[in-house]
């Protein structure tokens, strides 16, 4: 009864991939940048799993004998935002990126959209959600209108203040937009963005919810299902794959959140499971704000959790902690960057291996199908004969 905990650091990445300069990220490297704009992090029990063996992180050294398989894994698809990497994770790669709006969106697109909710919008144009939100905040407050805005990733987004705007409704407005947004505009995301405040002190809340398209193809994360694998998502993972594949979704605000429903379905999930969690405040509180500091602190705060998430493995369960993609807070902008992810693998059976440098994150979606034994087709690459003592794998 075997069980596999998935775990994504959202955006940690660790090193521009060789593409990077078509991106404008050549040079960045999310932990790397961070560990050295703190001082050095304190994460002590990476670190005896073969964190600082991946990439030489000031503060983490390297050690001569990992608790855990490690490497790095480049993407294969282009793009660089939360739902390329997470499908590549679950098998898929796009040959195309999905569309993004530097100028904003398309007068088409625009007016569709303010038909369909009737009212007019605000912004529609490239921002930081904080930033736009004390740009245009009073103006929203004032007439109701929505602010929406993009990014250079692929996404849609509609702030709004929770009391001028209920989350029902904004919530509604994010589902006319996705039905919406198909075909040449199929944004990889539409976002609700609610916030609340006075003006001067508006601040986004918890509330946050995302709209993916649907994956175009089946993902392993299918195939388990299929194949008699419960998967249970926590965080955003039902989302990104907009609930496709997911037998049960557990919802978590934070990373602390995330953290302690993976704990909690490892001591009450007996069966043969993937648990599957994103642990978002990586991402969208510290790399988009350029938060160095928070986003080491954050490090650190989850290096605490690992004993926890270690202890309730049994025997024979994996965990895989990787990312998705960069986000590199000391990088000029504030967008994702294009990176290679992390790969740790751990488990009592777990040898301490290098696996060197994964040609795709779908490495992970294919050792997931071998790991239960379920048929899936992808490009990727089982690690599990590396991993594992002869005879196991």
């Amino acid at each position: 009864m075997k069980r596999m905990v998935l775990i994504v650091l959202d955006s940690v990445g660790v090193g521009a991939l060789p593409d990077a300069h078509l991106y404008g990220d050549e040079g960045s490297n999310t932990l790397k940048h961070v560990a050295q704009a703190v001082g050095g992090l304190h994460m002590p029990h990476l670190q005896k799993l073969g964190l600082g063996n991946i990439i030489a992180v000031q503060g983490v050294p390297p050690t001569n004998s990992p608790g855990a398989a490690w490497g790095k894994m480049a993407e294969v698809s282009k793009g660089k935002d939360t739902t390329t990497g997470h499908w590549e994770l679950a098998g898929l790669t796009l040959k195309a990126p999905f569309p993004t709006y530097p100028e904003g969106f398309p007068p088409e697109v625009v007016q569709a959209f303010e038909e369909r909710i009737g009212r007019k919008t605000l912004g529609n144009y490239p921002a930081s959600g904080t930033a736009i939100i004390e740009e245009l905040g009073q103006e929203h407050i004032k007439t109701g209108f929505p602010i929406i805005y993009t990014s250079a990733d692929s996404v849609f987004q509609i702030a709004a203040h929770e009391e001028v705007v209920p989350l029902d409704q904004l919530y509604s407005w994010c589902e006319l937009a996705r039905d919406l947004l198909q075909g040449e505009h199929g944004v990889g995301r539409v976002i609700a963005r609610p916030f609340i405040g006075e003006i001067g002190a508006l601040q986004r809340t918890a509330n946050r919810h995302d709209y993916s398209l649907p994956p175009f193809e089946p993902t392993v994360l299918d195939a388990l299902a299929e194949g008699g694998v419960p998967v249970y998502g926590v965080g955003k993972i039902s989302d990104i794959f907009a609930g496709q594949g997911i037998s049960a979704s557990y919802p978590a605000k934070n990373n602390h959140a995330a953290v302690n429903q993976v704990v909690q379905l490892t001591k009450t999930k007996a069966e043969r499971c993937l648990i599957f969690a994103n642990l978002v405040d990586f991402d969208m509180l510290w790399g988009h704000r350029n938060d160095a500091a928070s986003y080491g602190r954050g490090l650190e705060e989850f290096d605490l959790r690992v004993p926890e998430i270690l202890g309730g493995l049994r025997s024979d369960d994996l965990l895989v902690i990787v990312a998705d993609h960069g986000c590199d807070p000391t990088f000029p902008g504030t967008d994702h960057t294009r990176e290679y992810v992390p790969l740790l693998v751990a488990g009592t059976m777990v040898q301490g291996v290098d696996l060197g440098v994964r040609h795709s994150f779908a490495d992970v979606a294919k050792t997931a199908a071998h790991f239960f034994d379920v048929e899936y087709a992808t490009i990727g690459v089982s690690f599990l004969p590396e991993i594992l003592p002869k005879g196991r794998g």
